[in-house]
C-alpha cells in the first residue's frame, strides 16, 4: 500500500525535518515514525494538486495547537500563498506569525552555512517545481593528538588549522593546517522530482545526486496515458537517473491501477526502471533510506 506524496528529509546534525509535499493524512503517517513534528522547519510543495497538498493545512493546525516554537518556511508555486491564506480564513484557523509562505523562482531558494536548496520548473498540467538539496563540503577531522605532539597551543589557532589555513607559531614554526586534517567529506545531494514528464530540468536537478526520488506513475505500456496526463513512465524516471548519473533512484507516485491482481503490478514498474538504470528501488510507506557521507580523496 502506498499513500499519497510526502517525503521527509531528516537532518539529525541540526535536529530538523524538511518535508517535500504534504498529501492527505501526512501528519497521521508521521505519528507512526520516529519523526517529530516539533522539528519540522521547512516544507517544499511541488504543485497544487490535492495528492501533494491536502495534508498541509491539517499539519499546520496541529503545529499551532502543539505550540510549535520554531519558524516554519513553506516553499511552492505562486498560488500556494493564496491557498494557505484562504484555507486558514475559511476554516477560522489562526496561523502562527512564524509560518511564512515563500514563492519560488528557478534557481537557489535557500542557503545557509551547510545547505543549498534550488528548484527548477517541471513539465506538468499545472505549474510544478522539482527541488534539489545540496550539502556543502565539510572539512575532515582535525587531528588534536598530533597537534598536541607538535606543542601547538590550543585556542584560536586550532580553529584556523581546522579550516586548513597555514599559521606561524610564536616560536617561528610554520604549520600547514591541511596536514593536520583528514580528507574533507563531500557534501551529499538529494533531488525530488514529481509530478512531471521527462524533461531536461529533472536531469539538471538530479545531476550527480546521491538519491533521486522521481515519479514513475505508469508502466511503459501505458506511455500514451503518461503523455496525456503529463506524468512519467518507469523508463522515463530511469532515463533521468541514467543521464544525471545519480547513485540511487527511488521511484514513487505509482498509479493505483497497478494494484496486485491487475495486468501490471508495481514489480513490473521496478523491472522496467531497472532495465534502464539498475540502481533503482521502489518506495513504500515508511521506507527509510540513509544517505552516507563520502570522503574526498586526498591529492598526491
Amino acid at each position: 500500500m502506498r499513500n499519497v506524496s510526502a517525503v521527509a528529509l531528516k537532518l539529525p546534525q541540526r535536529a530538523e525535518v524538511w518535508l517535500f509535499d504534504c498529501g492527505e493524512a501526512t501528519q497521521h503517517q508521521i505519528q507512526h515514525t520516529d519523526l517529530r513534528i516539533s522539528q519540522l522547519r521547512r516544507i517544499f510543495i511541488t504543485h497544487l494538486h490535492g495528492d501533494h497538498l491536502y495534508g498541509l493545512m491539517g499539519l499546520l493546525a496541529t503545529c499551532g495547537m502543539a505550540g510549535h516554537a520554531q519558524p516554519i518556511d513553506i516553499y511552492g508555486p505562486t498560488t500556494l500563498d493564496e491557498y494557505v491564506r484562504m484555507s486558514a480564513q475559511l476554516s477560522r484557523l489562526r496561523l502562527a506569525e512564524h509560518i511564512q509562505v515563500r514563492t519560488v523562482q528557478p534557481g537557489t531558494i535557500y542557503e545557509d552555512e551547510e545547505f543549498v536548496v534550488s528548484c527548477q520548473p517541471l513539465r506538468h498540467r499545472v505549474p510544478a517545481f522539482g527541488y534539489r538539496v545540496t550539502e556543502k563540503e565539510r572539512p575532515g577531522r582535525f587531528n588534536v593528538e598530533r597537534a598536541h605532539e607538535l606543542n601547538i597551543p590550543p585556542g584560536p589557532l586550532y580553529g584556523r588549522l581546522k579550516r586548513g589555513e597555514t599559521v606561524t607559531l610564536a616560536d617561528g614554526r610554520t604549520i600547514n593546517g591541511a596536514e593536520l586534517c583528514a580528507p574533507p567529506e563531500q557534501g551529499r545531494a538529494f533531488a525530488y522530482c514529481t509530478d512531471t514528464m521527462y524533461c531536461e530540468n529533472s536531469v539538471a536537478l538530479a545531476r550527480a545526486t546521491d538519491v533521486l526520488v522521481h515519479e514513475a506513475t505508469f508502466v511503459n505500456e501505458d506511455e500514451e496515458l503518461a503523455q496525456q496526463s503529463m506524468h512519467s513512465t518507469a523508463a522515463d524516471a530511469a532515463r533521468v537517473a541514467q543521464q544525471a548519473q545519480v547513485r540511487q533512484l527511488v521511484i514513487t507516485h505509482i498509479s493505483p491501477r497497478y494494484a496486485l491482481g491487475n495486468s501490471f503490478t508495481p514489480d513490473e514498474l521496478l523491472s522496467q526502471a531497472r532495465a534502464v538504470f539498475p540502481q533503482t528501488i521502489i518506495a513504500h510507506d515508511f521506507m527509510t533510506l540513509e544517505i552516507p557521507r563520502r570522503v574526498l580523496r586526498a591529492e598526491a
